[in-house]
Order: structure tokens, then sequence, then C-alpha cells
């Protein structure tokens, strides 16, 4: 079964885009989306630029947690408003998202797991979310079809929700359109245009767009278009794998992590499952450029990452992929419209045996669709969200590093203030660009 969004599906947003704009947004997943959309509320025009479709790659590719358990502390209070957002935007639109509070649960297999959850716990607390730490009696009153297991305890968070990514994100552009967004959909920007340093516009393939302000939100693809303006960004891009059961009547509603698996109950009847901590990197210019500061992130989970020698023709970071090109030429991010990873179908039927084996009862588990998705990640496993000190005008929203299509209406919002020159009532210090260049240490925080 092929995957919802792809080059095949008829653009939904034509533009043109207009001669001349407030900013212009670079990347149509949720970040740039909810980006564009916070913008026009706050009365500036706004053009979104979106090579392919929107939230064609990983933004309708995640497994549609809405999550504020074990995140970054930092992250944490931005999530607590995304939280109240996407209840908010959902009541919005007149399309069904999907938007269920169905909580999430991470199951410990050892006491030291469990010690690991309990030490995120004030966290929590401190920002009001309710998330409770279980041992192994209290889970199996709580949760006695995940207690079978004989799992030492685990970390729920009730408040915790769940959507359907690939009709959720494109929802929020409609809400963005009606708000006055410009939204265009397989227009690609090719560069800035830069005058005594400063941005004056975008090239893109419709042709220049004045602007004096430009986000990049481009995700896997933000690190090949900022190093071709001086920005380097440490990012690295890996493949991870999902896939959607044909319907069946899993024990435990809603959203839950092992080692082994990680799944979610979906409104089609169905359950997402993906292997919660294996990922796959294929190694590229970049990759070989970033991954001396990836070096703590690695050690910390050395099993977690698959290496392959080099992603196909087209990829962000394919050794053949050009790294500089005319803005009145095509560019490498119109090879690849919509990323389209192949799926590791392999370890997800090894995901869909460790779920059989915990939850025997529903027999056997078939697979309707895989697929996979590229999602950027940072050293520190936090995102850049800041302004660009050498670049006047730009700002990028990058790096989510999986954690975007949760976050992703909050941190729109924060964009949006921050290209306006608003508070953006949050602490963005975690997120500064220059942490990777002022002699920071590596800090991967107590995330979970």
């Amino acid at each position: 079964m092929p995957f919802p969004i792809s080059e095949a599906v008829p653009i939904a947003f034509p533009g043109p885009p207009p001669a001349e704009t407030d900013v212009v947004v670079i990347g149509g997943g949720v970040i740039g989306v909810s980006t564009a959309l916070f913008l026009a509320r706050l009365g500036r025009r706004v053009v979104l630029l979106e090579k392919g479709r929107i939230a064609g790659e990983q933004s309708s590719r995640n497994w549609g947690w809405i999550r504020q358990q074990g995140r970054d502390p930092h992250e944490l209070p931005i999530m607590v408003e995304a939280n109240r957002l996407w209840t908010e935007l959902a009541g919005q639109t007149n399309v069904d998202i999907g938007l269920v509070r169905s909580g999430v649960t991470y199951v410990a297999e050892s006491e030291r797991s469990l010690e690991q959850y309990a030490a995120w716990l004030p966290f929590a607390q401190a920002h009001g979310v309710d998330t409770e730490l279980l041992d192994k009696s209290a889970l199996s009153r709580r949760f006695p079809e995940l207690a079978i297991g004989g799992f030492a305890g685990a970390l729920t968070t009730p408040s915790d929700m769940r959507a359907e990514p690939w009709v959720a994100v494109p929802a929020l552009a409609g809400i963005a359109t009606r708000d006055g967004a410009v939204i265009v959909e397989g227009c690609a920007a090719r560069t800035l245009d830069l005058e005594a340093g400063r941005i004056t516009g975008v090239y893109c393939e419709a042709g220049r767009i004045a602007c004096s302000e430009v986000v990049v939100a481009g995700g896997a693809w933000s690190s090949l278009f900022l190093r071709a303006h001086g920005v380097t960004i440490p990012q690295l891009s890996v493949r991870a794998s999902v896939g959607a059961t044909t319907p069946i009547a899993l024990p435990h509603q809603g959203a839950a992590a092992a080692r082994d698996f990680a799944f979610r109950t979906r409104a089609d009847g169905g359950v997402s499952l993906a292997a919660g901590g294996f990922h796959e990197l294929f190694i590229g210019p970049d990759a070989v450029r970033a991954l001396p500061k990836f070096r703590k992130q690695l050690l910390s989970d050395p099993f977690g990452t698959r290496f392959l020698p080099a992603a196909p023709s087209g990829y962000p970071d394919a050794w053949t992929t050009r790294r500089q090109w005319d803005a009145d030429k095509a560019s490498p991010f119109e090879a690849i419209r919509v990323l389209n990873p192949k799926p590791h179908a392999g370890k997800l039927r090894k995901v869909a045996a460790a779920v059989e084996r915990l939850f025997p009862e529903v027999g056997p588990i078939r697979y309707r669709a895989m697929w996979a998705g590229m999602i950027d990640v940072m050293p520190d496993v936090v995102p850049v969200v800041d302004r660009v000190a050498q670049v006047p005008g730009l700002t990028i929203g990058i790096g989510m590093s999986g954690h975007g299509f949760g976050i992703g209406p909050a941190m729109g919002r924060v964009l949006a203030d921050l290209v306006c020159g608003n508070p953006v009532g949050h602490d963005l210090s975690r997120f500064r660009l220059d942490r990777f260049t002022d002699g920071s240490a590596i800090d991967l925080g107590p995330a979970l």
C-alpha cells in the first residue's frame, strides 16, 4: 500500500507565490506550517515554500505521539504549550485529525531503567505535568495487560495524546491559509538573495520573492541548504521505519514503548508499530564532518544505530549530491520532491513478533503498510531554534531529533515571535546555534 502523501497526490496549494512578502518560510513540515500559521496571526505577510507536498516527509511519517513525557527539561515547557495548542487547533478545523488524549507509557525492563524514569519525574512535577511512576505492583493494578510482560514498572503520562500525522499537518496548513498565509507546494526554495550579507529575498522555482526575513525549517534538507550559504550545523539524518497493522484489538489502548517495540493505536482500528531505539545512518560528507560531535550520543547507545555506507542517489547527504548550485537552475531540492526511504521490513517484523509475545491473544499481526522517514538529529538531541547572527534576517528551526510532530505548534509559535522580535515566553539558550562552536560540551541532558 503506498504512503498517503507522495508526488502522485495532487497539489492542494498551487500558489503562485507573490513577488514580495514579509517572511518566507522554507519547508512544509509541521514546524514550517506552524510557523507560517502564527506569523499570519501576528499580521505578517508570509509565504511558505515546499518543494514537494505539505507534510510529505518526516512530519507525516512519525509515530503520531504528542508527548510531554521524557522531554529534555528545556523542551518540556514548550511541549506543555504544544499540548494545549493541539487541542485548540483541532477545534479550528472541520477535519478530524484523530486527536485522542490516550496517554503515553514507557515500561521499564529493569530496576535501573525505572530509576532513570524516576530521575525525570521532578521535571514533570515542576511544570505541572501529570506523569506518574509505577512500580511493579502499581503497574499490575493500573495496566495489568502490560504487567504480564514481567516489567519492573513504568512511567506514564495520562494527558499525553496521539493524532494522525498525515491528516493533522495538512489540516494545520488549511488553518494557516485561512488566516492569510500563502502556501506553495511543488516549489523549491533554491537560494537566499543577499545584499551586504543581509537577506533581501529568496530565489525559488517560480522566481525571486522579495523579503527581509526567512525561516529555514527544512528538516533533513536543512544542512544542505544552509551550508551553501556559509552556515554550518552538525546535523545528521537517520532513517526510522514504521508500520501500520491491519485492525487488531490490543489490550492496551494508547501509546507505549519498551526496549523492543513502540506502538500506538490508530483511528482506523490498527496499530502503528516501530522499533523505539533503532535507526539507520547513511554515511555521507555531512555525516563524516559531524560524527565527532555525535560521539557522546553514539556511545550512550552504541547498538541503537545501524551504519550504512552511502545514501541513495539524490538524498540530502548522498556522496553525489551537489553542494553548490545556481539560483536560476534546478537545485538538489527538485531532484527528490518527496523523500520516501525504503523501510527496514525485517526490523518491523521483529517488532510485530515482540508485540505478539506480549499480547498473544491478538493472534498473528499483519502489516497493511510499512514506510520510513528521515529524522534530522542534532548531537545533543535537542533542536536549533535561533536567529543566525552572520546572516541578518535568517532564523532556523531545525534538528527536532524525532520530537517535532508533537512540539510543532508551540515551536512554530516560538519561531514566529522570534522572527518578529517579540518575547517568546521560553528560555531558548539550550537551543542556540553557537553551542556547537563556542566550546560548550555536548550535553545530552536528562531526556528519556
